[in-house]
């Protein structure tokens, strides 16, 4: 695996390996929220990993998103719809952010990206959210 940004160390907490990418779930409250990192050494764009890279990219993206709606209703905060980018613009890592919104968040209906400050988790809501990704996710 290429060697992690430190952004993603600094906003948020490791959840494990799928196959391509190394998962984690973002330090925000305020969403449930996972970032998969593929393991392709210098990767930067989607054009960077092979084919068959990419496709294994999309089902893991596909399985973020139903542990973010795990997460949501675990929280009691459904998960209405899942928002998926890949934008690289602060941190040029390949990187897809999987985010859980709902029509009560704080962006909606806009992007998460620059509306107000990240919330921190209450302890035990961090360690629910991080167990029910990983059972979420088969971690």
């Amino acid at each position: 695996m290429t060697e992690l940004d430190p952004a993603f160390a600094a906003t948020s907490e490791a959840l494990g390996e799928l196959a391509l990418s190394h998962v984690r779930l973002q330090r925000d409250a305020r969403y449930p929220w996972l970032v998969l990192i593929p393991k392709a050494v210098g990767a930067r764009e989607l054009e960077d990993l092979a084919p068959g890279e990419r496709d294994v990219l999309m089902e893991e993206i596909v399985r973020a998103g139903v542990a973010v709606r795990a997460i949501g209703a675990a929280l009691a905060r459904p998960v209405a719809k899942l928002n998926v980018g890949q934008l690289g613009n602060v941190t040029p890592q390949l990187h897809v952010h999987v985010v859980g919104r709902r029509p009560d968040d704080p962006a909606w209906p806009g992007p998460v990206w620059g509306q107000g400050a990240a919330q921190t988790y209450r302890a035990e809501d961090l360690k629910l959210a991080l167990a029910t990704a990983r059972g979420a996710l088969g971690l």
